[in-house]
Order: C-alpha cells, then structure tokens, then sequence
C-alpha cells in the first residue's frame, strides 16, 4: 500500500508469518480515565483488585532468557477543561494554518511531536455513563456532549431538543420532516436489496447526527456515518453518544479512509457537498468507494427542483441546469438512474465493464492509470480520473456476493489478493476467534451485554473478532494499518466496516467515544514506528470512562504496558490466554508491535535495536510466561474484579 511519504510499504500479515514458541499474554484494562470524584459515590459498593504479585518470566535451561521491556511509570496530568473535546488532527485551533480552499483546513492535519499533548483529556462537567443500547439511538445526557448551538439551529428540523437533562432525537431532518423511519421506508421501496440482505454497508456523507445510519440498523444495513468537524459541532460525537458506527473525515483535497469498491450504499441528504464542481472530484471518490453494482442516493438539491426551488434561494433554472450536469458528470462515470421518487434519487454504479471501455481519448473525466493503486486511500491526493473496477473482481460486485449474513462467512473473492490468503485461512481466522470470544467473556462479562456498544479492533486482519461478536448488541470499526498488508477489502467484502489508520497518529473520533478498544500483538507491529506513550494516551482519549482495553500481547511487552497504564490511572490484571499456559508455549504466536505512551524510553534508535534483538531472540524459542493478576492505582477499587485488567 502506497502512503504518506509516497512510498509503498508492504508488511507480512501477522496471520501468515509467525515467530515460534511466544507466549501472548492478555492484559484486560478497566479504564478509569482519571476521573477522581466523579465516580467515587460508587467506590463503596464496587470491589477493586489489590496490586499483587508482579509477572515471573519462565524460559527453557537450554534457551536464554529476554528480559520484559521495563518502563518507568510516570503520572500524566490533568489536560485543562479547554481540552474536553480535543480532536488531535481535526483541531479548531490550528485551522488557521491550512487553506480554506475546498475546506482543506477540515481534513487532517496531525501536530508535529513538539506539540502533542501529554495529558489525559477530562470529560465536561456533570458527564454521566452513557445510556445504553438501544435506547441511546433516541436520547443522550446533555452534559456528555454539550453543544447548544447545533439544538438551536437544527431543533426545528427535528435533528434533536433539548428536554431537561438530555438531547431527545426525533429522527428528523432537513431532507425527512416527517422522520427518517418514512424516508427510509421509501428509500427501501426504491432499493428492494436493502430488504433482502443484498445491501449490507453503507456510507452517509454529511450525516447529521446520524439518523439514518441508526434507522437502517434495524433493516440489517450498517452505516459509517462521516462528516467534518465543522460549525455544526461534534455531530459524530452524538453519532458516537448514541452508539451509531461515525468517523469523523470530510471528502476535500484527499481519499477517504476506505479501499475502493467497498460500500454497499452511499448516501447524501443535502449534504451541501458541491457534486459537480471542481470537475466532479468529489462524486468521483464516491464512485470509487462504492462497490460496482452499488447505489448513490440523493435527497435534496437539485432533485425534485421543479417543486422545491422556491425554496432553495435560487430560481428553477439554475436548478435545472445543476440537476442536468449531475445526470451528465453520473453517465460519464458509469452509473445509470435507477429510481426516483418524490424527493429521492437513485443511482447506480454500473457492475459491467464495457461502460469504462467508452472512456477514451479527450473524454472527461478520464480512466485512471496504473500509477496509483485504487485502494491507497492515507493522505492519498483525490485525482480528477474514474477508477475502473478490475474485471477478475466480478464476484465482488452487489449482487454477485451472498446476501447477508450468509457473507460474513464466505470467503471474498479479494482475499486471494493476500498473501497467504484463501478460504481456509479464512476459515481458520473465523474458528480462532470464536475460541477467543468466548474465552474474553468469561474475563470481561460485560462483553456481549448492553454495557458495552462501541468497539473498535486496532489491528484486525479478517475482521474475526467482530464476525464472532456478530449476534451481540454491539457495532465494531475495523481498523487496518496504513502500513500492515492490506485485508481491508476483504472485511467490507463480508460485510463489516472499518477504516485505514497509522496509529502513530491520533483516529479520527471524538474523546470518550469508545467502549471496547481489542488489540492483538499491536505493539509488537509497531514498536518501531510509533512511541507507545503516544499510543496508550490516544487510547485513554478515546476510551468512554469506565470504559474497557482488552490487550493480547507478547509477555516482553506487558510490564511495560502496566507501568504506563499505572501513569494512565487504569487498573490492570493479566490473564492467560484462552490456551493457558502449558499449551500456548508449543502454540505459533504473531509478533506485532505498537507503541503508544512510554515514560523514559532511550532514544528511537535504541528502542528499534532492542526490537530487533528481541526478534533475534525470540527466533531461538524462548518461552515466557506471565499468570500473576495486576491491580494498578489507587482507583482500583472503582471496578469490580472482574473487569479489572
């Protein structure tokens, strides 16, 4: 895969090279994110886990030993109030640095190291645990995201009011007056494959506070809804509050986080998204991302122009004209209408290729070439050119792929494109994790409740975990490294979502927007990119209080992830994984690495040798075990034992 620096980096699958004889050892983390008194009414009545005996490494008389990765724990303060809804790379704060030319100010634009923060980020005054699922999708505590400008500006559009201490969302919106439950309904009657389980994912482009990703929920579709980080203020962050799948991102200058031919679904309900300027750059990314055969809905201008441009501040003229060069920007691409009704277009992305054969010569907008690859999409620049899907990839077209949830456990025909990939790896992946699962439930019953919503995999490969998750009241984002081999294709291909993320950089949400953060071997992945103080912090931001990190990793990094969790105000215990220990010593583990927040570490270059002296090492066969539980702050007794890490 192609990134930021312009280079393509491939890195082997973590489920295709292994290092022998590594004992994983799971660290659940009970987030207590700092919060001092505001949980402490609950410290009588909750049992926390006592700081017991530190981890024994075990090895073989005839192997040496390697010695765990020791970090000085060291406090992080209090970031100030100012700080309770800070978005690293999507701060308002430094917008003033970046162009407003085609919003690029929106997109990211991540601090250099000399001005990243290294404080825990606090909840607003009066914030409460989240309202559970499902009845969050219709209200959420006002001071959790306390934002009066978007209620006033958009209450009498039904978004969401104010009523007492909560936000109440009526489903409403510009282009849905009369509910996003009648829209869709008529949207379904227009698209039969959101019924049947032909449509599976979708995308909402500007999507308001979400109500239309948290309708098709119930109809068996899941949305990511995206929109920036603009005037409306923090509408991913009720998306999020109301445990509806949201990133933020904008369609400016560069691709969105997604490979292409992915989405079921797009959507865009006046968006107010300029679709045919600029050449038509915009609608072009939306013709890359969506799946041939795949469906664009629009509501709002210029459809239905000869009945609503009184009311649009313009004449119906100009509405015609605008609604005539969409029809002919949309033919050039390839797609065809579809259906439309009432104030509801549709169209569709052409599955045939003999469209694209029409595209030649001094035709705009013209095929891309080879020199970029369709599915670079980190900080790839947005270019002026159609991608053509590859005709091989017919089976990945809708209506080519089972319909849903029969999906989820075929294998795509895109996963022949990994190395190592087939229908048996696939297989495999899918009966590893549902071992897995069901071992972190027993460790974390909160896992498959209401009490916890929104998940994210940091490092998935097949998405395995949200496929053995699939039957609970739960949504997980499927994160793949920018710089890891790229399976995220293949998730879309099954049905689940995700995103490209380098996780040297801060994701793309809200703070407090997650419940479940799951990591596997992700500091072995990354360890000599990124700085795991960094990447901890990141966590602790995006982790809702009393939220939860579920962390499986080499025993050479685990008292280091301790020691900074110490700093974090987590309460952490160690666990073996669902092998125990005696069988997971003969087991082949995954070796991944990722740094987040480390305290005292000796400089880059150090840090990358011990790395690669651990891999040395580690290729002998040393065995290293760790079972002793770990109780860390004095905020340990703010979690039951069983929750805590």
């Amino acid at each position: 895969m192609k990134h930021k620096d312009g280079k393509y980096h491939a890195q082997p699958d973590k489920s295709f090279k292994v290092v022998p004889a590594t004992l994983l050892v799971l660290v659940l983390c009970g987030f207590s994110f700092y919060l001092g008194g505001i949980f402490c009414s609950e410290k009588n009545r909750l049992e926390g886990k006592i700081v017991q005996d530190v981890s024994k490494t075990v090895s073989s008389p005839k192997e040496p030993a390697v010695s765990p990765l020791q970090i000085k724990s060291v406090a992080f303060p209090e970031c100030t109030a100012d700080y309770q809804d800070y978005t690293p790379c999507t701060d308002p704060r430094r917008w003033r640095k970046y162009g407003t030319h085609r919003l690029t100010f929106l997109e990211r634009h991540c601090p250099p190291m000399s001005e990243r923060k290294q404080c825990l980020v606090p909840p607003p005054d009066g914030y409460k645990p989240p309202i559970r699922w499902p009845k969050s999708r219709d209200e959420c505590w006002y001071r959790n995201v306390p934002y009066n400008w978007i209620n006033k500006q958009k209450s009498n559009q039904n978004w969401l009011r104010k009523q007492g201490e909560k936000f109440m969302f009526p489903g409403g919106g510009t282009m849905f007056p009369r509910g996003v439950g009648a829209y869709v309904d008529l949207m379904q009657d227009l698209i039969p494959g959101i019924k049947d389980g032909t449509v599976r994912t979708a995308i909402d482009t500007g999507c308001g506070v979400a109500s239309w990703g948290g309708d098709l929920l119930d109809r068996g579709v899941l949305t990511v809804s995206l929109a920036p980080r603009d005037n409306h203020e923090a509408q991913v962050q009720f998306a999020l509050e109301r445990g509806i799948p949201a990133i933020l991102g904008v369609i400016s200058t560069q691709r969105l986080p997604f490979p292409s031919n992915s989405f079921d679904m797009a959507h865009c309900s006046r968006c107010l998204i300029p679709w045919t300027e600029f050449g038509g750059i915009y609608l072009l990314e939306v013709h890359r991302i969506l799946r041939p055969g795949g469906f664009w809905v629009l509501s709002g201008p210029p459809v239905n122009y000869k009945n609503r441009w009184r009311g649009w501040n313009t004449t119906v003229e100009e509405q015609k004209s605008d609604y005539d060069k969409l029809q002919d920007l949309l033919t050039s691409m390839c797609f065809k209408m579809y259906a439309k009704k009432d104030d509801i277009a549709v169209w569709q992305k052409s599955s045939d290729n003999s469209c694209y054969n029409k595209i030649a010569g001094d035709v705009y907008p013209p095929k891309c070439d080879d020199s970029l690859e369709p599915d670079s999409a980190w900080y790839t620049p947005l270019r002026p050119c159609v991608v053509v899907p590859k005709p091989e990839l017919k089976k990945s077209a809708l209506g080519s792929l089972p319909k849903w949830p029969e999906r989820l456990q075929v294998a795509p025909q895109r996963i022949s494109n990994i190395p190592g990939g087939s229908a048996s790896a696939l297989k495999h992946d899918d009966s590893k994790w549902k071992v897995r699962a069901k071992h972190y439930k027993k460790l974390l019953p909160a896992l498959g409740t209401d009490e916890i919503r929104n998940v994210m995999d940091m490092n998935t490969v097949y998405g395995g975990f949200a496929a053995a998750l699939i039957d609970d009241p739960l949504w997980v984002m499927n994160v793949v490294s920018s710089y890891a081999t790229n399976t995220l294709p293949v998730i879309y291909d099954r049905g689940l979502i995700g995103a490209y993320h380098d996780w040297c950089e801060a994701f793309s949400t809200y703070p407090r927007t997650y419940d479940l953060l799951h990591l596997d071997s992700l500091f072995t992945a990354e360890s000599h990119r990124c700085d795991m103080k960094y990447m901890l912090l990141e966590m602790d931001r995006i982790l809702r209080p009393k939220g939860y990190a579920l962390i499986r990793e080499s025993s050479y990094f685990v008292d280091a992830i301790a020691s900074i969790a110490k700093g974090l105000r987590w309460n952490c215990r160690k666990e073996d994984t669902e092998y125990g220990v005696t069988k997971e010593k003969r087991e082949t583990a995954p070796l991944h690495l990722q740094i987040a927040h480390v305290f005292d570490l000796k400089p880059f270059t150090s840090i990358f040798k011990t790395w690669k002296h651990l891999f040395s090492t580690l290729n002998t066969g040393v065995r290293m075990l760790v079972s002793s539980e770990i109780g860390v702050g004095s905020l340990a007794n703010f979690f039951k034992s069983e929750h805590s890490c």
